[in-house]
């Protein structure tokens, strides 16, 4: 048994359905005391503000990080968004167009959404994006390798990438919605933190089912029985599918009841979506609709 099997045989996180539900079904009934501007901030300041299209251009980044920059001056009673996210390619223009400085680069690399390349192609995707001025690097788990049991060369592929982002902040998207199953999503989270992940992630958003409160659960208590193990926090990410004040209300009370107030910040705490910005403002403002973002 290699050393990885031996880390997922000794996890005690529950991959129960009925247990997962019970507890959701718990943490749900606490969503109407965190109705509160100061919760909605909170939210806000913890998305990543993204723009993943095949139509990207240089013309529509340049638009999206502009209503960025305007925020500040537009709204500067509140936090901006945590951080800005798009595709490898366009790091360098970001760098050069964002000027709030405590809003960080992020992009998406190393073969997204799949997974599906040579490993030096990824490798060399994020050496550029890091060296373009990227702040943070979202990339995928090669579920293949997951599937086949071939952890060694799972996690030597994440580390080398993780080393390859230097400073960089590495988030591991496990793509909740192609694994399903509590016991595959939980030995996904746990071997991308064995892979000196700073993040992991739900979901890329693009082909599989986004973001679920089930995957969110698993992915939380791996974190915590991590930590408890190694006393190195790790970030939780939910993206794909997260648009409204609501479903934002439960990841941050799932995130809160499973780890605690100290993960509540951007440092330990994301959600990855475009039109949600738009949605927490509007809670933020107490209006009924915003078009901002």
């Amino acid at each position: 048994m290699d050393r990885y099997s031996q880390v997922l045989k000794e996890s005690n996180v529950p991959v129960d359905r009925a247990f997962i539900k019970k507890e959701i079904e718990k943490i749900s009934e606490k969503i109407p005391e965190l109705k509160n501007q100061e919760v909605y901030t909170k939210i806000f300041n913890c998305i990543d503000l993204t723009t993943l299209n095949t139509t990207d251009s240089q013309e529509s980044v340049t638009a999206f990080i502009q209503r960025v920059n305007d925020f500040d001056n537009e709204y500067p009673q509140y936090p901006n968004v945590a951080a800005v996210c798009v595709f490898s390619n366009f790091a360098g223009l970001v760098r050069s167009v964002l000027e709030v400085s405590d809003v960080k680069i992020a992009v998406v690399a190393a073969g997204f959404p799949s997974s599906q390349t040579f490993t030096a192609v990824k490798v060399a995707d994020v050496a550029l994006a890091v060296a373009e001025g990227a702040n943070e690097v979202d990339v995928v788990l090669n579920l293949g390798m997951l599937r086949d049991k071939n952890y060694e060369e799972l996690c030597d592929e994440l580390i080398e990438i993780k080393h390859t982002a230097k400073e960089a902040q590495v988030k591991v998207i496990i793509e909740s919605g192609a694994l399903k199953d509590p016991e595959q999503i939980r030995d996904a989270s746990i071997l991308a933190m064995y892979s000196e992940a700073d993040f992991i992630k739900t979901s890329t958003g693009k082909v599989y089912e986004g973001a679920s409160p089930e995957a969110a659960f698993v992915m939380c208590s791996c974190i915590k029985e991590y930590y408890e193990k190694t006393g190195r926090k790790v970030g939780f990410k939910a993206a794909g599918g997260v648009r409204s004040s609501e479903e934002a209300l439960l990841y941050y009370a799932i995130v809160k009841e499973v780890l605690g107030e100290e993960w509540l910040n951007n440092s330990l705490f994301r959600i990855g979506a475009s039109s949600l910005a738009n949605s927490m403002l509007a809670k933020m403002l107490d209006e009924a609709e915003v078009k901002y973002f």
